[in-house]
């Protein structure tokens, strides 16, 4: 899997959300300014040949929809920034949020806390 750009991410964003959309309705959820029409079709392609998303075609109009998950591609883009920033230790992580955040030892625990339920929970998933 490759680490999508920022513009890529953000057509991402929305059809995770959508599920499926035409090129118009991606633009329909963008932000003010709104990118041209050939830009968002530009990005669509491009996720497609990086293999996240797929289409239905209609004559000319294609449909777009993702084929990889949003919770895979999320774990894949933390795993690449905690190796590329924290060495791959999530220890390292808490401690730079925690320093950077003026947490004290309770809040630290909490946080930790919470981390481990949610693992747990995903392993019994």
């Amino acid at each position: 899997m490759k680490e999508l750009t920022r513009a890529e991410e953000q057509v991402m964003q929305i059809l995770w959300v959508l599920k499926k959309a035409f090129v118009k309705d991606i633009i329909e959820k963008m932000p003010e300014p709104k990118p041209a029409y050939n830009t968002v079709s530009t990005i669509v392609r491009i996720l497609e040949q990086k293999g996240f998303v797929n289409h239905k075609a209609y004559g000319k109009t294609h449909e777009y929809f993702p084929i990889v998950a949003k919770d895979n591609y999320s774990k894949f883009y933390l795993n690449n920034f905690l190796s590329g920033y924290f060495g791959g230790s999530f220890q390292n992580l808490v401690s730079f949020f925690a320093k950077q955040n003026d947490m004290d030892v309770k809040e630290v625990e909490e946080l930790l806390k919470h981390v481990k339920g949610d693992i747990n929970t995903e392993d019994n998933e």
